[in-house]
């Protein structure tokens, strides 16, 4: 298990280089000149060079690249924003929890929502039930979130009052932000959660359990869903993914100051240093989010404890041999 640990963090970290690399390049073809920014229309030539040589903007792609890595590395410096001129390290740190709820509610409402929803659809195949949840996943699936969004919107909040629009003063302010987001992972999480559930309550397995006489409910959560929850897994960690990327347009619609709502800003304002940093940080925590899961495999997976137990075990005999 140690070793199955050690092997995934160590696989992680060249696809860390990677997003970093990627995202730095991007940045650095992005046409504009920062100096301009800063400084505006009015400023001479000579301060718009004094500047560019201060910023090290004068120097080579891979200059500037091993120097931005030595400052991510070493100082865990993202640079500072072209408008306020605030590290933008500290900007990403003030606005991450909010970003980090609303992505680990809606994932949690998904989750539920979509494993209830797959498993009763799978339970009653071909039913009116099963046609319903069907077609409620496709359209969770098929919608997009602006639209939904600005469709509770002007449901919950214009026409019937029900729920403020914007701002995240209180609970009632998450419910429609969650659901929003939460209708997508789960909708998803449905369709894997059902055709998962179809191909283990066909299992022999299943149906010894069902000749001893256990209670149906016993069969499909201790037995059924018990074993069809790894690709529900993988999925789980891919939406996580997805609702941190996500977050920008709810954020937007909603006015809720987390990360999705200071990079649109900062594109607006053509801030590309803060931008870059935005997009690093939320790329970094996908790669964490699927580090997670890998590890959960090991926990969830019996096959890989006895992959990694079998490999000790012959090393091992092969030693004493």
């Amino acid at each position: 298990m140690l070793s199955y640990v050690i092997k995934r963090i160590l696989y992680m970290i060249p696809v860390l280089l990677c997003v970093t690399v990627v995202v730095f390049t991007l940045l650095y073809i992005t046409p504009g000149d920062p100096t301009v920014m800063i400084l505006g229309d009015m400023a001479t030539p000579e301060q718009y060079e004094a500047l560019r040589e201060s910023m090290g903007l004068n120097a080579g792609y891979f200059v500037q690249l091993r120097n931005y890595l030595a400052d991510l590395i070493f100082h865990l410096d993202l640079g500072n924003s072209y408008l306020n001129g605030q590290p933008v390290m500290n900007e990403i740190l003030a606005r991450y929890p909010i970003t980090l709820k609303l992505a680990f509610l809606s994932i949690a409402f998904g989750l539920i929502f979509g494993v209830v929803m797959g498993v009763l659809s799978a339970i009653r195949q071909n039913s009116v039930l099963d046609n319903v949840c069907v077609a409620i996943s496709l359209f969770g699936t098929a919608a997009p979130i602006f639209w939904t969004g600005l469709l509770m919107i002007v449901i919950l909040s214009v026409k019937l009052n029900l729920l403020p629009a914007t701002g995240s003063y209180g609970p009632e302010y998450w419910v429609m932000p969650v659901c929003v987001l939460g209708l997508q992972n789960g909708a998803f999480i449905a369709r894997i959660t059902r055709s998962s559930m179809l191909e283990v309550i066909r299992q022999d397995y299943i149906r010894t359990a069902r000749s001893k006489g256990l209670k149906e409910f016993f069969v499909i959560v201790r037995h059924a869903l018990r074993n069809a929850w790894i690709p529900i897994l993988t999925v789980v960690g891919n939406q996580l993914c997805v609702a941190l990327a996500g977050a920008t347009v709810v954020e937007t619609i909603f006015s809720l100051p987390g990360l999705g709502r200071y990079l649109i800003d900062s594109l607006n304002g053509k801030d590309y240093i803060a931008v870059q940093g935005v997009v690093l940080f939320i790329g970094i925590n996908c790669v964490v989010v699927n580090l997670a899961v890998d590890l959960l495999y090991a926990f969830v997976d019996p096959r890989i404890k006895a992959t990694y137990a079998g490999k000790k075990l012959f090393g091992r005999k092969a030693g004493t041999q």
